[in-house]
């Protein structure tokens, strides 16, 4: 497992500012990043996992990131990609104790890999997919929360061209 090397797992449904903004802080301070995508059959995705992949490698296409797909436990996945450390967004102490019990759930299962938590910079601390969801499913502007590619294809999801 390597310390330098880090995995950034979500559903990513759909990719914001927000999750570029913790993924360029994660690229600054890991040698390696791979976003991980996961195919969470618990959660109903707006996107299928193809066009959040899509989105994510038009977002960072410029960046020397890595982007796969994963599906099952994501400490198995960050072991089978040699990934000795996990990073996750925290916006809101709300965020919080979700994401403190998934860490110390992923330490005991396995305690070779560590989670990171990064905060994004304060004008994208409240941004959540959900929310850019909602904003478009009703025609709102979306662009102060989401790359251009991700607002193109909200509209057209939504048909609210």
């Amino acid at each position: 497992m390597s310390k330098k090397k880090a995995v950034y797992p979500g559903t990513f449904d759909p990719f914001t500012y927000g999750h570029l903004d913790v993924l360029d802080r994660a690229a600054r301070i890991f040698q390696s990043v791979t976003i991980s995508v996961a195919e969470n059959s618990a959660k109903k995705t707006l996107f299928s996992l193809d066009e959040r992949i899509e989105m994510i490698r038009k977002s960072v296409k410029s960046r020397s990131i890595r982007i796969q797909r994963f599906d099952g436990l994501l400490v198995d996945h960050a072991a089978r990609i040699k990934a000795g450390i996990i990073i996750r967004g925290l916006r809101a102490i709300s965020d919080f104790e979700y994401e403190f019990q998934m860490a110390l759930t992923n330490r005991k299962i396995a305690p070779e890999i560590e989670t990171v938590f990064l905060m994004p910079n304060e004008r994208y601390s409240y941004i959540s997919s959900t929310f850019v969801k909602e904003i478009a499913r009703y025609g709102g502007d979306v662009s102060a929360f989401v790359p251009p590619v991700v607002r193109r294809m909200l509209k057209k999801k939504f048909n609210t061209d």
